[in-house]
């Protein structure tokens, strides 16, 4: 198995509109690890994760994929991109979706393990904007997991997910690090962060203000209390 980073970020830069979204971001993320981001709405997580897929650019710094820049077919055939929301999608069916998407893959997942997987059989077939929340978060992480990817985002991966659903994604999320994927995740829950992560990095402000693993970071208190320490609240 690989043991170097798949994913080497250094001193990411981008503002919108003048404001600095991200504000000299590193990150190193390595195989078969689980890297968190924690932060408040708006400390630049998401766009983090833009950069690293080729939708912005930064203004100064460098981001690594496998040895290749964001968006290069080298990244894009071993990155694999669970979003928050995918409107694109609307109209697809989760069966047509996956489907598709494996055909994109010179060595795919089999859609029939993951549709079984993740429990999307009762609604293959409906069009996606008919889904849940939950029932739509579990077609995001499929269609993140077709491709076999080397490194993956994870973004909100459990949000508006029942117990019982949150506990079935965190089980997949830990074979897919077991298998030696690095994935890379962001959360608002600091359960899921210290039950799933090999190392916290707390971003504010478009920079990382406290990184380590969850032993090293909660010697004397809980994770909650450090991203408080470390955090300065939403972003206007």
């Amino acid at each position: 198995m690989q043991t170097s980073p798949v994913l080497v970020a250094r001193d990411v830069r981008v503002s919108f509109g003048g404001v600095p979204a991200l504000d000299g971001l590193d990150l190193v993320a390595a195989p078969g690890r689980i890297t968190a981001l924690l932060g408040p709405n708006g400390a630049g997580k998401t766009t983090f994760i833009r950069c690293c897929t080729g939708l912005v650019a930064p203004e100064a710094g460098s981001i690594d994929l496998f040895g290749s820049p964001p968006g290069s077919a080298t990244a894009r055939a071993r990155v694999g991109l669970m979003p928050q929301s995918t409107g694109a999608w609307s109209g697809i069916t989760p069966g047509h979706l996956l489907r598709y998407l494996a055909r994109l893959y010179a060595d795919p997942q089999p859609v029939a393990e993951l549709v079984s997987r993740l429990g999307i059989g009762p609604f293959e077939n409906t069009p996606y904007r008919r889904l849940s929340g939950g029932q739509q978060q579990a077609v995001n992480l499929a269609g993140a997991l077709v491709g076999r990817p080397g490194l993956v985002f994870l973004d909100e991966p459990t949000a508006g997910l029942d117990v019982r659903a949150k506990r079935n994604t965190w089980a997949l999320v830990s074979e897919v690090r077991a298998a030696g994927v690095a994935i890379v995740l962001t959360t608002h829950d600091m359960h899921e962060a210290a039950t799933l992560a090999d190392e916290v990095n707390i971003v504010d402000r478009g920079a990382v203000t406290a990184k380590g693993t969850v032993a090293e970071l909660t010697r004397d208190v809980d994770l909650e209390e450090v991203f408080l320490a470390n955090t300065t609240g939403d972003r206007a």
